[in-house]
């Protein structure tokens, strides 16, 4: 369970939960989970498939009611009053729900409609965030007629639309090529620069890394850790990581040597986790006829470390 907040920032949460509990039938999708948002944060949440985040946040966008527990957004429960919270969210959902017979800019006026905007300040706003996105030559353009990454960021200038004060971003830069995810990221810091509030749901660690100032990992519907990116890698990982391709009888050698040195295997490479390139460079000279690698931990290796190697369907 993620750690409490101080009191001094529960009392300017903006999304604050206790005890979170969703269920679908017998499947417990998240499972007593206490978070909080504060404003200005950019708030990411990482596990594996499965794991509970897009359930997670689709309570928070009013999509999914809660089992039991607490969620209050902008200091409302979720439940008593979901249309005043929905009005304040922005939300880019994992699949691009536009509609492909319409132009781009026919898609941001109807989506207009649904909060009640009209006349021409809306439009005034259209363009500025099709300007902000690079995407005001396309305007006319039918979004069948589009690619993947100029319909993203079409999802996300959509999401903008209502000036929201918290902006949920659920997988945003899937299947997306690098040039248009960084794209996204300048974008994403501009806007965080300018006062909004992020939640991300992201599979990408670097992704996380680059973007996120707290994170929280998620696996099987449970928040097991929670911190800044470098705070997780030092308490979980520490400084190095040493990658060695090498049989049973290297690791069992290992073992007996360095017991205290934390380990994990998958398939035939072995990861070795230390506090410094000191404690792992002997290692390499030693099995210097193995495929070996020395590098610093990342936030990827916290996430394989807590939540396994193994493949999630």
């Amino acid at each position: 369970m993620a750690n409490p907040a101080p009191d001094i920032d529960r009392a300017h949460a903006l999304i604050e939960a206790h005890g979170l509990l969703k269920c679908y039938g017998d499947l417990v999708a998240v499972n007593d989970v206490d978070f909080y948002v504060l404003p200005r944060d950019f708030l990411g949440f990482l596990g594996p498939n499965g794991a509970g985040k897009t359930t997670l946040m689709k309570m928070i966008y009013c999509l999914a009611e809660p089992t039991a527990g607490s969620l209050r957004v902008f200091g409302t429960d979720v439940l008593a009053d979901p249309r005043s919270v929905k009005s304040r969210l922005g939300v880019v959902p994992q699949e691009n729900n536009l509609d492909p017979d319409l132009s781009v800019w026919d898609n941001l006026m109807i989506y207009a409609r649904y909060f009640g905007m009209r006349g021409p300040d809306v439009a005034d706003r259209a363009k500025a965030l099709l300007e902000f996105m690079e995407l005001w030559e396309k305007r006319d353009t039918v979004i069948m007629h589009l690619s993947g990454g100029m319909k993203r960021r079409l999802v996300i200038a959509r999401a903008l639309l209502n000036e929201p004060d918290i902006v949920i971003l659920d997988e945003p830069t899937t299947g997306l090529d690098p040039q248009v995810r960084h794209l996204i990221w300048d974008r994403l810091l501009e806007l965080r620069e300018q006062g909004l509030t992020f939640l991300l749901t992201t599979h990408y660690m670097e992704e996380a890394e680059k973007l996120c100032d707290r994170l929280y990992i998620m696996d099987r519907g449970r928040i097991i850790t929670s911190g800044r990116p470098l705070e997780l890698v030092r308490r979980h990982v520490g400084e190095f990581v040493l990658e060695i391709v090498a049989d049973a009888h290297v690791e069992e050698e290992i073992a007996a040597e360095l017991p205290r040195l934390e380990r994990q295997r998958s398939g035939q490479r072995l990861y070795l986790y230390g506090s410094s390139s000191e404690e792992l460079s002997p290692l390499v000279t030693r099995y210097g006829e193995c495929d070996t690698r020395l590098r610093p931990a990342s936030v990827e290796d916290v996430f394989m470390k807590l939540t396994g190697r193994e493949i999630r369907e």
